[in-house]
């Protein structure tokens, strides 16, 4: 059986970080955290999503360090390099440890443009009313992400009705199956749920290896928490300009969560809609996300000890 956490080669695989760490969260995780490009770069903090990983953003990080852009990416609880904490996951886990990794990474004073993706954007939603949030964020990217009724709004098993679509998608979000190996079946299947049409096969195979190699328990554990995801009432909490990124045939989170987010958020930058992509835009389309980030930091975001009229000159 396959286990290896991520492709090994090519674009989708990691760069080696300039600096790997352990941050302690208050809630007992140790959440295993790497540092990209330059230590006086404009920083950007990545948040992956549901059974992914740091290598999830690889593409995305290649871009934004080759820009000279400090990048930070850490594993969320369970997943990837961080410890599990069993019966520990919820909404304000993930708050936490966030908060956690911010107040490590960034200098007093220092701020940083902050993007989630799916699990990771709703981990900035869950964070909206945390102080460590409001004083550290400049800027935010909510990508491929919702803030309630995923089960019932999901298109990935396509039954009539959202009774019973949210049925099948709750079980399908809590299921502890093991996944197997990657193989041409379970790599369709996953495609299928996750990616759009256009997806080469080497990104398939690059969602492919990060996702499998997601523990199972801690993807079922995680699944639940998605499935009563409630955080509608938080998103207009998040005052920071926002964008909102989404790709069309996503079918884990399709674009009316997309909408809703626009007509919540009280600083809503953008909204921006991928053609053709699925749920992994990070992995489908990374120059187009790194340009949203990158966006971000030029509008919102002021190197230290430069002024920004100099920075707008060399961004």
């Amino acid at each position: 059986m396959s286990r290896v956490p991520h492709v090994l080669h090519g674009p989708y695989a990691p760069p080696a970080p300039g600096r790997e760490f352990d941050v302690p969260s208050s809630t007992g995780a140790r959440l295993h955290v790497a540092e990209h490009g330059p230590a006086d770069g404009p920083t950007v903090v990545l948040v992956h999503g549901w059974t992914c990983s740091i290598a999830f953003w690889a593409p995305v990080i290649r871009r934004l360090v080759a820009d000279g852009h400090r990048v930070v990416a850490y594993d969320q609880r369970g997943h990837g390099r961080s410890s599990p904490t069993p019966g520990r996951y919820s909404t304000h886990a993930l708050a936490d440890d966030l908060c956690a990794v911010l107040e490590a990474v960034l200098p007093p004073g220092r701020r940083a443009v902050i993007g989630g993706h799916s699990m990771g954007g709703m981990t900035l939603m869950a964070a909206a009313s945390r102080p460590t949030l409001r004083h550290r964020a400049a800027a935010l990217m909510l990508c491929s992400t919702g803030a309630e009724h995923l089960s019932r709004e999901a298109r990935v098993l396509p039954l009539p009705g959202r009774a019973a679509r949210g049925l099948a998608h709750r079980l399908l979000l809590g299921a502890s199956l093991p996944l197997g190996p990657v193989t041409p079946v379970t790599k369709r299947a996953l495609t299928y749920a996750t990616m759009g049409p256009g997806a080469t096969p080497d990104q398939q195979e690059a969602v492919a290896r990060v996702v499998h190699a997601c523990p199972r328990r801690v993807r079922a554990g995680w699944g639940a928490v998605l499935h009563t995801l409630a955080l509608a009432r938080e998103v207009p909490r998040l005052t920071v300009p926002t964008a909102v990124v989404v790709g069309t045939h996503d079918r884990l989170t399709p674009r009316r969560h997309a909408r809703e987010l626009v007509a919540a958020l009280p600083h809503c930058v953008g909204l921006h809609e991928l053609p053709g992509l699925g749920h992994m835009t990070p992995v489908e389309d990374p120059a187009a996300v790194a340009d949203v980030l990158r966006d971000l930091v030029r509008d919102h975001l002021v190197a230290p000890g430069v002024r920004r009229s100099e920075w707008e000159e060399t961004a």
